[in-house]
């Protein structure tokens, strides 16, 4: 393995270790005083708590162990040791902060603040390739083999385990179980994709120099220049191209509408962003 792999290697791990304590936190302070079955298997080990007085921590590790299992026929070895580590990483913080003097027991703030922080911490885990076991392993299968993201496959397994626990708990209970796993949901492909970090902005111009020169000195980011013609007008334009981040778009915006404001522009949420100035360094190094 060389140095980059290992690098990589240590980077996906450290992103599980930090997603899975995000998620047995979430367990602990907001879904299970709360008393919400929020899918999977902490959703399990809730309705057993409920029930039976089951520690939840002993539980998760037990039902995990066949699900890791056939994670691993499914998913291959890179995945079952990152799987591996979530595994035994989430019931192990379940239990060291069993006693965690912090707890919200309203079921509205547990929903959506459990939400919040189980879906960021999932995210996290899914980012490293990795996962949290149970149905987190079972919703990174349905991913693979149908396509759909991780918080629609995340959504739809957990439905399942949310809708039975209404055997258990009431109406009431089991609708802001079904609010905190949507929030998970879309919360894990807030984290994943960042869908409202970054923008694309597409610009329809005939002064492209003065555009370009624009951009340049507002917000010192590269363009793509696309040749095309005005279906109305039938005179030739050019369409620029300009990724951007959040704060540069609006600056961008202002910008285009002082200096050329019947300049037709085009906002649009970019889902990931690979590359120079993004996953990337902006420069190849230099100071400018």
């Amino acid at each position: 393995m060389n140095i980059l792999n290992k690098n990589r290697a240590v980077n996906d791990a450290l992103k599980i270790i930090i997603g899975a304590t995000l998620v047995a936190l979430s367990y602990n302070v907001f879904l299970l005083p709360s008393k919400l079955a929020a899918g999977g298997i902490s959703g399990i080990s809730t309705i057993l708590f409920e029930m039976y007085e089951l520690s939840p921590a002993y539980t998760q590790m037990l039902i995990n162990i066949p699900i890791f299992i056939i994670g691993w026929i499914a998913l291959g070895k890179s995945f079952s040791w990152k799987t591996l580590i979530g595994t035994f990483w989430v019931p192990f913080i379940i239990w060291l902060s069993a006693d965690i003097p912090y707890t919200v027991t309203n079921p509205l703030l547990g929903a959506i603040y459990g939400g919040i922080v189980l879906g960021t911490g999932l995210g996290i885990v899914y980012k490293g390739n990795g996962s949290t076991g149970g149905t987190a392993a079972i919703a990174q299968i349905v991913k693979k083999f149908t396509g759909i993201s991780s918080g629609y496959s995340q959504l739809i397994v957990d439905g399942f385990v949310v809708i039975s626990s209404i055997i258990v708990f009431s109406l009431e209970l089991t609708l802001f179980a079904l609010m905190a796993i949507y929030i998970t949901s879309k919360t894990i492909d807030i984290v994943q994709l960042r869908t409202s970090a970054t923008k694309l902005i597409m610009i329809i111009t005939e002064e492209e120099e003065k555009i370009q020169q624009l951009i340049r000195d507002g917000i010192d980011r590269g363009i793509t220049k696309v040749r095309s013609v005005g279906g109305y007008s039938n005179q030739d334009k050019t369409m620029i191209l300009c990724v951007t981040e959040q704060q540069e778009a609006v600056q961008l915006k202002r910008i285009l509408q002082k200096e050329e404001p019947t300049t037709f522009v085009i906002f649009i949420n970019a889902s990931e962003i690979l590359g120079r100035g993004f996953s990337l360094d902006k420069y190849y190094g230099q100071k400018l």
